[in-house]
């Protein structure tokens, strides 16, 4: 009953396998490896994009930075949702390899809109050399609240910000749970979308530890080139990120392992619905729910093994009607067993 986050799951026996088979002999580092050219291939046929410029960091955090640092100069301004990956997780990362800030744009379930963001980068680049200048827009895709952008949604952001003269960023952490919650390609939750360069999260989708960098215009792959190894995260030994992400690509384990996460989070969510005292904050769309109960159901739930993170307060000391709120994460190797027995607690 492990839900505090799909970073703490297990990688798939297929991606051990993968870099078994890639210890053996010599390769060329630094993503000069044949194995990374497979992955190129693999990752530009997935997004149909096959002039695509396709790197990988060990990092989400690292892709995120980088990825917007290469669009962001330091006079300009990063603009993201308050509750943004990059503003509430990265320790002020792309801050640090751009030298750009943040303007946080208000939201709406997590999701900005095209009104707030117009409004936000209209209200930048008026102050002349004084003032900060319109950079890219981020965008995070699942949200930090479990929600996703549909592709509508996508297209409209990059709209206003391409009207504004700036690039599009989709922090995709968690972005195959999203595309399987969707059900388009991965073209159209894009660049066909509108969105400029984009990181093709593994590591919460059952890998050891690999993002993709994935780049539409091949005119900033040097400049990424060039930051990634300044900032040092060009692996030397690459072969061990490419097997990884090669694995994740062979026969769509991605999609499969996208697919038993966010089926464990609707079961979740049914059981939780079906609960008197369970409130849900926001309609649970890919692999996260928030959900606020009593604390003596925390303490139950957590006397019996639960794993997860609380918000509002200590669930072992204070009033036990009062409600504290929970985020509960599925990964693929959440069993329906895993569930039942959570939902079953809670209703015993």
């Amino acid at each position: 009953m492990y839900f505090a986050s799909d970073n703490a799951g297990p990688a798939h026996p297929k991606v051990l396998e993968a870099l078994v088979a890639a210890n053996t002999g010599y390769a060329m580092g630094y993503g000069a490896d044949p194995i990374m050219d497979e992955v190129r291939a693999m990752v530009r046929d997935l997004f149909d994009a096959p002039q695509a410029a396709v790197y990988l960091t060990a990092t989400g955090t690292a892709a995120n930075a980088i990825l917007l640092a290469t669009l962001a100069n330091p006079w300009d301004t990063i603009f993201c949702a308050p509750m943004a990956h990059i503003q509430e997780d990265e320790c002020n990362a792309p801050e640090f390899y751009s030298n750009a800030k943040l303007t946080l744009v208000p939201a709406t379930n997590a999701k900005m809109t095209p009104d707030a963001l117009r409004a936000a980068m209209l209200a930048e680049q008026t102050r002349g050399v004084h003032g900060p200048q319109r950079g890219p827009v981020s965008i995070t895709q699942v949200t930090e609240k479990g929600t996703v952008h549909t592709v509508a949604e996508i297209r409209a952001l990059a709209e206003v910000a391409h009207e504004c003269g700036s690039k599009v960023h989709l922090d995709g952490a968690r972005f195959c749970n999203a595309l399987v919650a969707l059900g388009c390609s991965a073209a159209e939750m894009t660049w066909k979308s509108g969105v400029d360069v984009v990181s093709f999260g593994g590591t919460k989708n059952g890998l050891m530890g690999v993002e993709a960098c994935v780049i539409f215009d091949p005119k900033l792959a040097w400049e990424f080139e060039l930051r990634r190894k300044r900032g040092g995260h060009l692996f030397s030994k690459h072969r061990y990120l490419s097997a990884q992400m090669k694995a994740y690509m062979t026969d769509d384990l991605w999609h499969d392992m996208a697919t038993a996460a966010n089926a464990a989070c609707q079961r979740l969510a049914d059981g939780l619905r079906g609960y008197n005292s369970a409130e849900l904050l926001f309609e649970p769309e890919a692999n996260m729910i928030f959900v606020r109960l009593p604390r003596r159901d925390h303490q139950r739930l957590m006397a019996a093994g639960a794993v997860y993170y609380t918000w509002d307060g200590d669930p072992a000391v204070g009033d036990p009607d009062e409600p504290l709120t929970a985020r509960l994460v599925t990964d693929w190797s959440m069993t329906q067993d895993g569930v039942d027995q959570f939902l079953q607690i809670l209703r015993s």
